[in-house]
């Protein structure tokens, strides 16, 4: 497996191969998330447009199974800015993790640790002293096989910050409209 880091415009050349496995990935629970190609790729392109973003990719020699964005929260949505500005950060020294996806068949071999080393390392590189993210709270059954990823995030250093949300909107894999989502924030501070 190949672990590489590209930035800004290079990120263009994989913005069909990142939407198409966003989309796949994104379709498990708990995200349900049905997407479009044209969509994914307009959320994508604000990563290419931003020389600090940053996508870790995750590929085998014919195509790419993983991918894990970032980019400084400064230049994010106002979906994702404001919560964590009205907390008392400042969104210039925030870098904001934006998703970690990969394949099923290629999880469980160190490749969800080494998106979060990279996107920390490329951090550090810039000068941020926070990383963050943030994922969805869903309630209700969840599949038997569902495995929660707050073990990986914790063994990272991040905490989880219940008091620190926002709300996306997409819409779900059996519906017919979009339905607003409740997501909750996670922080590191990267010290040294």
């Amino acid at each position: 497996m190949i672990i590489e880091r590209v930035q800004g415009a290079a990120i263009e050349r994989y913005l069909r191969a990142l939407a198409e496995l966003r989309i796949a990935v994104f379709r498990e629970y708990p995200y349900l998330y049905a997407g479009t190609l044209d969509s994914e790729r307009s959320y994508l392109a604000t990563y290419a447009a931003a020389p600090e973003s940053l996508v870790v990719l995750a590929r085998d020699e014919q195509r790419v199974v993983g991918a894990a964005t970032a980019m400084p929260l400064a230049l994010h949505t106002e979906a994702v800015l404001p919560p964590l500005r009205d907390a008392g950060y400042d969104p210039s020294r925030v870098f904001y993790f934006g998703e970690s996806v990969l394949e099923r068949a290629s999880r469980g071999h160190g490749l969800g640790n080494a998106f979060f080393e990279h996107r920390e390392a490329h951090a550090r590189e810039h000068g941020f002293t926070t990383a963050a993210f943030c994922a969805v709270e869903r309630s209700g059954d969840r599949p038997a096989d569902y495995q929660p990823l707050d073990r990986l995030w914790t063994r990272h250093g991040f905490t989880k910050r219940p008091e620190i949300t926002t709300t996306f909107s997409w819409c779900d894999v059996d519906a017919d409209r979009e339905t607003p989502k409740s997501m909750v924030f996670w922080t590191k501070e990267l010290l040294g």
